[in-house]
């Protein structure tokens, strides 16, 4: 059997239980065709990059999954059929890693850092904005700044020779 991974995008209206029930049906579908789940994560509403059908967030799961290709091929059927899943990318993988992927070790960082978190910088801490304002700002005169004008027109050289 080979190895694969599934992210799926269910729609935002739709409640994190009745994504385990899609996701249970997914599972029982492999199943009944000879494959398993191997493991599941659920990595909560999150923000679309732009909008799919009405949607603009949407429930992300993700399955890692040891099934033949038949098994694999009757759930992405499935995916397309429901009119839960927005979106669907089964990949084709050569092992399974154990423990959580990516984007569940990226939120584990994200709880350590405080309320606030322990970014630095911006705004509010006085660094220097996009306008210069900062306290490392240095001041540029600017035109009425009390500073002379120049003449409004020079000659092109005084004293040279016709």
């Amino acid at each position: 059997m080979a190895f694969y991974e599934c992210v799926l995008i269910a729609r935002q209206d739709v409640s994190a239980s009745q994504v385990e029930s899609l996701v249970a049906d997914y599972t029982k579908i492999l199943e009944d065709n000879g494959g398993r789940v191997a493991s599941s994560e659920y990595w909560g509403l999150r923000t679309l990059a732009y909008r799919i059908k009405k949607n603009r967030k949407g429930h992300y799961q993700m399955l890692r999954i040891d099934a033949p290709a038949e098994a694999v091929h009757e759930v992405e059927r499935n995916m397309r059929l429901s009119d839960d899943v927005i979106r669907y990318m089964t990949v084709r993988v050569e092992e399974l890693e154990e423990g959580p992927s990516i984007v569940m070790q990226q939120r584990n960082t994200r709880d350590d850092r405080g309320p606030r978190g322990d970014r630095r910088g911006g705004r509010r801490s006085g660094g220097d904005g996009p306008r210069g304002d900062g306290p490392r700002a240095r001041r540029r005169p600017r035109a009425n700044d009390g500073a002379p004008a120049p003449p409004a027109s020079a000659p092109a050289s005084e004293g040279a020779a016709e």
